[in-house]
């Protein structure tokens, strides 16, 4: 089983060739891995372990991560892209409302038109 701290090739999957680090053993098959790639779960058989080892605990954070593998194996690991928070959809005014309010409008002076069309033809 990999121990927590040891760095490995990363052997499958679009990381392949990768060096990542152990950050937890989550199982017999399966272990947290972190570095120049997506913090993620993984199966120890696409891992190839080599005899280095870096000391972080159990669970280390990302930043953790990032400073031990410059301090100990002068690797710089690129800043990921933060997440931005995506602005609100601007809610879309119906315009249902004003048609009908200018459906009524046009059908009041059509009213009136005619009511005036039939004064007219009486006088």
């Amino acid at each position: 089983m990999l121990d927590i701290g040891r760095i490995c090739v990363k052997t499958a999957g679009k990381e392949a060739g990768k060096t990542i680090v152990v950050v937890d053993a989550l199982d017999k098959n399966f272990v947290l891995i972190d570095g120049p790639v997506k913090r993620k779960r993984c199966n120890i058989l696409h891992l190839e372990p080599t005899a280095k080892t870096i000391k972080i605990k159990k669970n280390a954070s990302h930043a953790e991560v990032v400073r031990e593998f410059k301090k100990e194996l002068n690797v710089e690991i690129k800043e990921r892209k933060k997440k931005t928070v995506k602005a609100p959809k601007p809610v879309k005014q119906r315009k249902v409302k004003q048609r009908v309010e200018e459906k009524k409008e046009g059908q009041k002076e059509h009213k009136e038109e005619k009511k005036e069309q039939k004064r007219n033809e009486k006088k």
